[in-house]
């Protein structure tokens, strides 16, 4: 999972930053694109085009300054708004790399946000009015439309999703996640964050008074998951956020700030638990009508609710045939004077399901996931440099670590990537062992899923070459629109298709035990987008919900378990994996088609990474 995991719906529609200290040049992206004057109204009248006469460059050079006239305007009307919503949110400051109001959290008064919406609608309106596309470069027509998108989406969110009035787990990212954050990402010595969180925490009380005054009628499972989130908040304020600071509980200018906030975190459970939770009667399913909207806003990728839904069925029953073709390779190393079953529908599943249940009895410990992961990470490496796949990260600023308490509850791993203004910080692949409650059964079944082939997929998604390396190239892009408002789409998708090409290019040599694997996660991509569009646009239960997961995607009853959990928890985010993996997969298709014996994989990725983390509707115009 990526950006990315503190929110990510906040943090792809909502990603703020300050231009204090980045310089913006809207028109130059890194991205390859056809001079912006070889339009094809221009190019249709061929003297024009071939007018390189003194006398033809005049008019030329005219034009072009016009048009850096008006992406420098964009640029400044871009800055300005940036600076603006720093000051109005300081969490997303934080995010983004600005540190100059790490010390402050947001206001989240019913008052406060119904000035951002009026706020939003007003930015749109200017926007609409004051830019005419035709007069600005591609590159910046581009840019324009991205962030006039993306305030559509925000519009949307406020008016027909409010999160503040319907998810209590809104508020929890802004109590420690936001505070996690400053501690774990800022380049700033450690006693300036200690300071700034310091006062940050001591704000946490207006969060929790914001949040008395705005939740409504939540969904019975967001309640729940926010109580156990709370627990998790208070347990960081008590005594984990003196271990992550090596500050003494007794001296550091954190104690009173901390003490204080795990009363009100304390209050804001009880509240949550004696009031919200009874009337927490409102639905989860978001119903067909939004659903479908709120995809197109998600995806912003030209498709259709009806047109994903149909890809993806038609995309489940191919992955499935082709896991029957490995594992049937597999049957009798792995089950040895075993007849294999009958080929028929029956017979392929049971084949894959019993080859799966005994390729997973390799996996470790709870005591040994990350370093697990980590042992995986320089091999997947050197196959990166030694087979040409990119250029990696120099120096790589990737850690490995646990995930802390508070966070867990939405997925097994997230990155969390350097701040976009602060590109020299640490990114955090993070990685959640089973909770310590859990019964042993339950616990075995979470390690036979991850795994120690799978383990090393989820590693390539998350890390190499996925969301890490993605991310640290998009750190790189010139455009700060770009920079900012980024695809959740792009990001998930690129992470996706990073898994087959790496086995493709030769990773594991030909191991078709990893292969299984490889295919078995990516099914699950596959099913995320059926399972989105089934548990909000159909009546489909939490039964009919498992029984596709693993009766058609193999999955574990924890896992699956977890995911029906999670489809409860958000809409139309889970489909972004396959949508974006096909857009990319599609991409590469036709680019090496068109290349032929030019083509060079180095390139074309680099190519693809260099336009920043973009709608991937625009790819196919960008790498050609």
């Amino acid at each position: 999972m990526s950006k990315q995991h503190f929110n990510r719906l906040l943090k792809t529609s909502l990603r703020f930053a300050p231009a204090l200290s980045i310089s913006i040049h809207l028109a130059s992206s890194s991205c390859t694109l056809a001079p912006s004057f070889l339009t094809s109204s221009f190019l249709s009248n061929s003297a024009m085009a071939q007018d390189t006469s003194p006398q033809g460059r005049p008019a030329a050079n005219q034009a072009a300054a016009n048009e850096n006239a008006f992406d420098a305007k964009l640029s400044e009307r871009f800055q300005a708004w940036l600076d603006d919503q720093c000051q109005r949110h300081p969490m997303f400051a934080t995010y983004m790399g600005n540190h100059d109001y790490d010390h402050l959290l947001d206001d989240l008064s019913p008052k406060a946000r119904a000035a951002e919406l009026e706020h939003d609608r007003q930015t749109l309106a200017e926007l609409q009015k004051d830019f005419d596309p035709k007069k600005l470069s591609r590159n910046a027509q581009i840019d324009l439309e991205i962030w006039q998108h993306s305030l559509k989406y925000r519009i949307w969110q406020a008016t027909e999703q409010n999160d503040f009035a319907n998810d209590p787990r809104t508020y929890l990212t802004y109590a420690s996640d936001s505070v996690f954050t400053l501690l774990t990402q800022s380049t700033l010595p450690k006693h300036r964050n200690v300071e700034n969180a310091a006062r940050r925490i001591a704000e946490i009380p207006k969060i929790v008074e914001a949040a008395k005054a705005s939740i409504g009628n939540p969904p019975q499972i967001l309640t729940e998951i926010a109580i156990k989130r709370t627990d998790g908040a208070i347990a960081f304020y008590e005594s984990d956020i003196f271990s992550l600071t090596e500050e003494s509980p007794q001296l550091s200018p954190l104690q009173a700030p901390c003490r204080s906030a795990a009363t009100a975190l304390k209050e804001f459970k009880q509240f949550l638990e004696k009031e919200v939770l009874p009337r927490s009667k409102g639905t989860w399913r978001i119903g067909k009508e939004k659903f479908a909207k709120k995809l197109e806003l998600e995806l912003d990728a030209g498709l259709t609710a009806e047109q994903v839904i149909a890809s993806a069925n038609s995309e489940a029953d191919r992955v499935e045939r082709e896991m029957y073709y490995v594992a049937k390779q597999l049957w009798y190393t792995t089950l040895p004077n075993t007849t294999l079953p009958p080929d028929d529908e029956n017979g392929r599943r049971e084949t894959i399901r019993r080859v799966l249940a005994e390729l997973s009895k390799e996996h470790g410990t709870p005591e040994t996931l990350v370093l697990d992961a980590k042992k995986t990470v320089d091999t997947i490496k050197e196959m990166i440099r030694s087979k040409r796949i990119l250029t990696l990260p120099d120096p790589d600023q990737c850690d490995i670590i646990e995930m802390p308490e508070f966070q867990r509850g939405f997925s097994a791993a997230y990155l969390n990537p350097a701040p976009a203004l602060d590109p020299n910080a640490k990114s955090l692949y993070a990685i959640a062992p089973p909770p310590s409650d859990w019964p042993e059964e339950r616990r075995d079944a979470f390690f036979k899923e991850y795994n120690k082939y799978m383990l090393q997929i989820l590693t390539i998604h998350e890390a190499y070459p996925g969301h890490y390396v993605q991310l640290d190239y998009s750190n790189r892009v010139k455009s700060p629109i770009r920079k900012i408002l980024s695809s959740g789409v792009f990001a998930e998708g690129w992470a996706v298709y990073t898994e087959q090409m790496m086995l493709d290019q030769g990773y594991g040599e030909g191991d078709l035990a990893l292969r299984l694997h490889q295919l078995k996660f990516y099914l699950r991509a596959v099913l995320n987008a059926i399972l989105d569009h089934s548990m909000h646009c159909t009546d489909m239960n939490d039964e009919q919900a498992m029984e596709l997961l693993v009766g058609r995607g193999y999955q574990s009853e924890a896992e699956a378990y977890g995911k029906v959990q999670r489809a409860k928890q958000s809409s139309c985010q889970l489909s972004t994996y396959f949508v974006g993996r096909t857009a990319f997969y599609n991409l590469r298709q036709n680019v090496q088609r068109k290349r032929a014996e030019n083509f060079d994989l180095q390139e074309f990725h680099e190519q693809v990474l260099n336009c920043g983390t973009i709608p991937v509707k625009y790819l196919p115009e960008l790498v050609r």
